[in-house]
């Protein structure tokens, strides 16, 4: 009996098979180690009934989660989860591992994350190297969702958006500058906050300022990440997470005018990541 996660800094989705026709979904919040307490984690996990009525029965976990990139932040939801599922053995590795398993498997490739945050490396088959750091949300994260809720909070507050954007985000979210504020500057999890805006952003994507505005964030996710691997013409690129997926026309016009081969677009690598670890475990059979 195994559970597998895939958990960015909003949401995290689990499922639990036994390696048959039993496979169980669940849906948390998503857990980042940067933000989160491996106390807050366990209750968040437990408030979930559903999983945690399972807990007994899982005998390993895969955990691929935002900020689970090194030791000390493994530990944080290794804490967590050892305290949930005690009777199974727990293995926490980065979200961007689980990206490369999702889309590229075997192969390779360059696999990208595109959701609250944002990240990529390349693939050679076997080993996985990170040719641009991930800066968060505060230097980098590149045409995810916290770069566009921040771009766009920005030009609000300048008066720089077109009016027809301006009043329907101001109507939609009846935004004040304190508002802002108080959100980014007072509340937990300003990332999560300033990601929220991507539905109007999609709700919108017929006006022609939010079409450049988004093409041209992933643009630059191009030039600063894809861009960086010498073999980025020679193998296929993929992409998981939300913005990726919702906004995919865009994302592949970008790819296409830059010269960069497609593969695999997914909201959800869950599904993808569960077959992997299936696969993996009938070779050890």
């Amino acid at each position: 009996m195994i559970l597998i996660a895939d958990s960015g800094s909003t949401k995290c989705d689990w499922i639990f098979t036994d390696g048959g026709s039993t496979r169980l979904s669940f849906h948390t919040m998503g857990f980042n180690p940067f933000f989160h307490t491996s106390e807050l984690i366990e209750t968040e996990i437990k408030k979930n009934t559903s999983l945690f009525a399972i807990a007994h029965q899982v005998e390993q976990v895969f955990f691929y989660g935002a900020g689970a990139s090194d030791l000390k932040r493994n530990a944080v939801v290794g804490k967590a989860l050892n305290s949930v599922f005690s009777k199974a053995k727990v293995v926490v590795d980065h979200d961007l591992n689980g990206a490369v398993y999702a889309t590229c498997g075997d192969n390779p490739g360059i696999s990208c994350i595109l959701g609250t945050g944002s990240n990529s490396c390349y693939f050679d088959g076997t080993t996985i190297f990170e040719e641009v750091p991930a800066l968060g949300y505060l230097l980098g994260d590149e045409a995810s969702g916290t770069y566009y809720g921040k771009d766009l909070l920005r030009m609000f507050l300048y008066h720089e958006l077109p009016e027809k954007i301006n009043n329907g985000l101001k109507e939609r979210y009846n935004l004040t500058k304190e508002s802002i504020f108080d959100s980014i500057y007072n509340k937990p999890n300003p990332n999560v906050y300033l990601a929220s805006f991507m539905p109007f952003l999609s709700d919108n994507r017929d006006e022609k300022w939010v079409r450049d505005f988004i093409y041209n964030g992933f643009s630059k996710f191009i030039n600063i990440h894809i861009w960086k691997y010498e073999n980025h013409k020679e193998v296929p690129v993929h992409f998981v997470g939300s913005v990726a997926f919702y906004f995919r026309d865009l994302l592949k016009e970008a790819c296409k005018i830059h010269r960069i081969q497609v593969g695999i677009i997914t909201s959800d690598p869950i599904l993808n990541l569960v077959d992997y670890h299936l696969k993996k475990l009938e070779l050890l059979a």
